[in-house]
């Protein structure tokens, strides 16, 4: 068994605000649009994944006991790679140099044909739980130990296919199947609940015989001791961690701004957004 690397609390905050400066600073250079709200919500969560809670390797990505990880929420992408990049999967420099090129194999939403590491191509929403699903009822066929990992948006999760995917994921008694949602309660061009009413958010997913946690997204200790916190692989109930989230967490004008669900940064607002973000993690 591959074993999760041994970091603590405080290594984990500063990758992730070393994630959070390098997707500002694509954002400053890529001549296009980049999904950075909710890539600035979902950058802790998949900082304390990558950097601590999936037991990867990135000098054997194809071994056969590391966990599998699927990110639901594909147009995150770019957030991803630099997460994996941090981990020693990519090189950040040239995800900055090609990132959304026609012929790069950083595309605004993960290929796993073009990128060795990346388990599943994802972009279109809903599809991530299904995925994760079949992966974690192959591992119980095949006695494995692995768990599989699905991080959504709480948007997708209005999606039929979710919850048909949840009632397969308990019936098959799928303990090695963790879907971790980033809640940050906003859609593209609204609030989630002016679309689709998701609340009780928590007790849809224990209607449906999952294990549940609700922890915040933005705490690096909670989400640890989430992840700590997992059944056996061998559990009969599979687990949703439910994390509550802020959509452009971390850069005062971007946060909760519908407006910033995506956008590209000028040279002015490059160094406003470093320099909030550098206040932002003094304050806390």
């Amino acid at each position: 068994m591959i074993e999760r690397q041994n970091i603590t609390v405080a290594e984990l905050e500063d990758r992730a605000y070393e994630l959070k400066q390098k997707l500002l600073k694509l954002c400053g250079t890529y001549n296009g649009s980049v999904h950075i709200g909710g890539d600035l919500s979902v950058a802790d969560v998949l900082t304390a994944l990558f950097q601590y809670g999936l037991r990867i390797d990135p000098a054997d990505i194809q071994n056969p006991e590391r966990d599998r990880f699927i990110l639901s929420k594909g147009h995150a992408a770019v957030c991803m790679y630099i997460a994996m990049a941090i981990r020693g999967f990519f090189d950040y420099d040239e995800i900055v140099r090609t990132y959304g090129q026609l012929d790069s194999a950083y595309g605004m939403h993960p290929c796993k044909v073009q990128l060795p590491g990346v388990e599943a191509s994802t972009g279109s929403l809903g599809h991530g739980l299904p995925l994760a699903v079949g992966m974690a009822l192959h591992a119980r066929q095949q006695k494995a130990k692995h768990r599989v990992f699905t991080v959504m948006g709480d948007g997708e999760t209005g999606e039929g296919s979710v919850w048909e995917a949840a009632i397969a994921g308990r019936s098959r008694e799928l303990g090695n199947l963790v879907a971790v949602i980033d809640r940050n309660h906003q859609l593209m061009t609204s609030m989630s609940e002016d679309r689709i009413v998701l609340e009780p958010y928590a007790d849809k997913w224990r209607a449906f015989g999952w294990d549940v946690m609700e922890v915040d997204g933005h705490d690096m200790s909670a989400l640890v001791e989430a992840l700590d916190s997992l059944p056996e692989t061998t559990s009969t109930r599979p687990t949703a961690i439910i994390c509550q989230t802020v959509k452009g967490k971390g850069v005062d004008f971007m946060e909760r701004n519908i407006g910033w669900h995506a956008g590209s940064l000028g040279a002015e607002d490059l160094q406003r957004a470093l320099d909030s973000l550098a206040t932002t993690r003094k304050d806390n």
